[in-house]
């Protein structure tokens, strides 16, 4: 048997980190775990193939090699996801469909012939015990939840390392959180589920096999949703990470009870941890009671980022606007709080109903949700999918003049002179090649060609010269800021055609 594994393509976003890649030489930021895991899981016989559409084309002749098509996808890459099923689907080939895109949508895909949702640990083998007799479902779901101790080390050989920036791995799944609008406690349950330490070792163990030195992603829905497990975990981990030179630095995400801890926030840091991803939300304490972030509403959010940056971790931030207890002084107040804490990158979306969440049930029941709205997966653009309670027109205005201004070069380099003033980088890494590539063709394309060369010079000094341990920081916060001011433009377009489109107000004139 013959299977390909298809990954569709990511459109331009706010993560793609596309016209970064371009300075580091690579293709994509983050290769497809998913599907890596899952042809680990086939059967050794089979000859396997993997095609991420973000670095190869997918040709006729990948498809026509294959007797089977596995697609995964989230979201956000439904389009793409679409349009390999139809070919694969006119090519005559047998289409295999999960993943978050899947599990919620599967009812919107006709090119697909087989649906293996949910956790492919469960329902993978019942579609290939159903294939080997003849007579596989059309769909195939489970709400068990499968001991992850049990997930193979995902299959290495079939990635082309070079082409991505970052590697990825996953250490749990589940969140102990139940926020409103997250839809991960569909996906995952509340009860996280962790690999044990000889595990995650071994898939250390296997990456540097592979040759992979660099960053690597443990895409967690909350990293320390265990804790106890956790910190049974980071010794081993710190010990390897000594024992092999410390190869990699590690991003993750968690949630803001992090900087409650104080020995975990140092493990962490041992560990080679960096850069941490916080669901922050909101500053308005009325507005995360309403959807739930109770961890969040009953904390000084300020000065928990300030804990947890003080250990050597610089903290990401995902903030939404559209509550029901939003104001159109919220947009004001969310700028005020991103620029006075010094979070550089700052995720800032408009709420979306996902399908199936408790907000998607809620508005149902109150006759709020939009079915004609065409849901993208993308938060960070004008698609609303409810009726908020400030109305559409304020609320996508309100967006568009906050990320106007949360992304001018100015406050974006205010920002990182905010938090570079208290950052002492405590991660352990290797100069690479892509990044001196990186050093070099910023000096060009920022420092000579862009209208942030003045920014860019008065920040590499000023690194130079009282900060240099934080000099590689802040090159890669400079040139992320090339793609968030290129982001801030389409957003802006997008805000406005949305209001065209809607026949609502047209926005008011601002100064920036």
């Amino acid at each position: 048997m013959n299977i390909l594994l298809a990954y569709p393509q990511y459109p331009d976003t706010f993560w793609s980190f596309r016209s970064v890649l371009k300075y580091l030489g690579k293709k994509a930021a983050f290769p497809p775990l998913g599907l890596l895991t899952v042809g680990a899981m086939l059967p050794k016989g089979w000859s396997v193939r993997l095609v991420d559409v973000n670095v190869t084309p997918l040709s006729d002749e990948d498809i026509e090699w294959a007797d089977m098509v596995f697609i995964s996808a989230m979201i956000v890459q439904k389009i793409s996801a679409a349009e390999i099923a139809a070919r694969c689907q006119a090519l005559g080939k047998t289409v295999v469909a999960g993943g978050p895109l899947f599990n919620t949508m599967d009812g919107k895909f006709d090119n697909v012939d087989h649906f293996v949702l949910d956790e492919a640990e469960i329902t993978l083998p019942l579609f290939l015990a159903d294939l080997e007799q003849g007579n596989a479902k059309h769909i195939y779901r489970s709400k068990e939840r499968p001991d992850v101790k049990t997930t193979p080390i995902p299959a290495w050989h079939l990635l082309d390392m070079k082409k991505y920036a970052t590697m990825s791995v996953q250490y749990s799944r589940g969140c102990p959180f139940n926020c409103e609008f997250c839809d991960i406690v569909i996906m995952n349950g509340r009860i996280p589920r962790t690999k044990s330490p000889d595990q995650i070792l071994a898939e250390m163990e296997a990456l540097h096999d592979a040759g992979w030195r660099g960053g690597v992603f443990i895409v967690d829905d909350n990293f320390i949703g265990n804790t106890a497990e956790v910190k049974r975990m980071l010794p081993r981990l710190i010990d390897w990470q000594h024992g092999k030179r410390h190869p990699f630095t590690f991003l993750t995400e968690a949630s803001t009870n992090l900087a409650d801890d104080e020995e975990l926030m140092k493990l962490m840091s041992a560990a080679n941890f960096h850069k941490v991803f916080l669901g922050i939300e909101t500053p308005e304490v009325d507005s995360l009671k309403e959807c739930g972030k109770h961890q969040n509403a009953s904390r000084d959010l300020s000065e928990a980022v300030r804990v947890i940056q003080s250990h050597g971790l610089q903290v990401m931030g995902g903030f939404i606007v559209g509550f029901d207890n939003d104001t159109e002084s919220t947009f004001d107040a969310q700028v005020r709080f991103i620029q006075q804490v010094g979070i550089v990158t700052a995720m800032v979306g408009m709420l979306n109903a996902l399908p199936q969440t408790r907000l998607w049930h809620r508005l149902r029941n109150e006759k709020r949700l939009l079915e004609t709205a065409n849901l993208s997966g993308e938060n960070t653009d004008s698609c609303v999918n409810f009726e908020p309670r400030m109305g559409r027109s304020a609320l996508i205005e309100g967006y568009r003049s906050l990320v106007s201004r949360l992304y001018s070069r100015r406050m974006y380099y205010e920002r990182i002179n905010t938090f570079l003033k208290n950052y002492k980088p405590t991660a352990k890494s290797r100069v690479t090649w892509p990044q001196i590539r990186a050093l070099v063709r910023s000096t060009w394309r920022i420092g000579l060609l862009s209208p942030a060369s003045p920014y860019y010079w008065r920040l590499m000094l000023k690194t130079l010269f009282t900060n240099f341990r934080a000099l590689p920081v802040a090159v890669e916060m400079m040139i992320c800021g090339e793609h968030f001011h290129r982001m801030r433009g389409r957003l802006r377009r997008s805000c406005r055609q949305a209001l065209r489109a809607g026949g609502l107000e047209p926005p008011r004139t601002e100064s920036l």
